[in-house]
């Protein structure tokens, strides 16, 4: 389990080891096809930033290599916001006080033929709350059910659970699951989830394990900049990344950098990423991993959506609603967070076409369960 792996690296001294890189590190890092850990460290490091421009390049490159001129498409279905986490920075925090929402089976449909209104979309992200009790693997397989029908890919995001509850899901309709470390400083992590199964460090960073031991088709990371220094998270990131590539080599891959954006908990990050800063990311995760899918949500400016897109990223949300029932069933249930793109998926999927790109709303297809 990498619990175990990420015990030979220290959190300090990685940051120690990424501020010490010079622009001749980032200079032979980019020389080279395939990165170590050190050189993805320079490329990230303040002496990276000033390279920013071959990284774009090397970057575009890459991608179009691997991914041609393409954006796929997807949108969230946030299906209940009950959670018993006390995640300091999170609207669905247990003592935030507020009516809690589960849709129902019916309701969850709904929501999906809403959804094929918006758009010919066909990856679809569904997002709980962490209630076990309330929203657990039973709960989670009737909505697979029910969406089923109408998507062809289906993601989670959701509590991490054992593998053979995944393996369960997987025979419902599941494809991917998406999980958010937040954070990789096992010292800092219990001052950020202080109460409910979140709070346990080890069990959320194994549970990547055991998706793969349940042979998940996708696995999607990502770690939530605003917690800690981000430069040390994103490191801690890529040598998880690496890790599972090793182990889980026939599973597909994706990461994501959200930034915080506002919520109902009103927690002020600890550090602040800038936009060129996440360009840099972006760039240095595409130069290190040519394959991984590079995802970028709503959380995201307009603007910069559409720059980053002809640079690295390979997967963007669209229409995004963050609350329960937000597409028809109940519009006014609390947000997780407030979206900062708040364009339809027709007219990002015209800007997308505009730019150059082709626009993949299906990249999965039932008869391959």
């Amino acid at each position: 389990m990498f619990y175990d792996e990420i015990k030979k690296y220290d959190w300090n001294d990685t940051t120690r080891c990424i501020a010490s890189k010079t622009a001749r590190d980032v200079e032979i890092a980019l020389g080279k096809e395939n990165l170590s850990i050190d050189d993805f460290m320079a490329l990230i490091s303040p002496a990276g930033a000033a390279y920013i421009e071959p990284m774009a390049q090397l970057s575009q490159r890459y991608t179009q290599e691997r991914f041609g001129k393409t954006i796929s498409m997807y949108i969230p279905l946030y299906i209940t916001n009950s959670c018993t986490n006390s995640c300091v920075y999170c609207g669905f925090n247990h003592n935030n006080p507020f009516k809690r929402t589960i849709l129902t089976m019916e309701q969850i449909e709904q929501e999906c033929k809403a959804i094929r209104n918006l758009g010919p979309f066909e990856n679809l992200l569904i997002v709980t709350g962490e209630n076990p009790a309330k929203a657990g693997v039973d709960y989670l397989e009737k909505a697979l059910q029910t969406c089923r029908p109408y998507f062809n890919n289906l993601t989670i995001e959701v509590q991490p659970m054992k593998s053979d509850d995944y393996y369960r899901l997987t025979k419902s309709g599941l494809n991917g699951v998406v999980c958010f470390q937040e954070t990789y400083n096992e010292a800092n992590y219990k001052k950020y989830h202080p109460a409910g199964m979140k709070s346990i460090y080890d069990w959320r960073l194994n549970g990547y394990d055991r998706m793969g031991q349940a042979g998940v088709h996708k696995i999607g990371m990502g770690v939530l900049i605003g917690l800690e220094d981000w430069r040390t998270d994103i490191t801690m990131m890529a040598r998880h990344l690496r890790y599972l590539r090793k182990n889980y080599w026939k599973t597909k891959y994706s990461v994501n950098f959200p930034r915080m954006r506002p919520s109902e908990g009103h927690f002020q990050p600890n550090v602040v990423m800038s936009d060129r800063e996440l360009a840099q990311v972006t760039f240095a995760f595409r130069i290190f991993d040519h394959d991984v899918d590079i995802s970028y949500s709503t959380r995201e400016n307009p603007a910069f959506r559409d720059n980053m897109m002809k640079l690295g990223v390979t997967s963007m949300s669209a229409g995004s609603k963050t609350d329960p029932g937000g597409y028809s069933v109940e519009p006014d249930s609390l947000e997780q967070f407030e979206v900062s793109d708040d364009r339809s998926p027709v007219n990002v999927a015209r800007r997308i076409r505009e730019l150059g790109y082709e626009v993949v709303w299906k990249d999965w297809d039932k008869i391959f369960d």
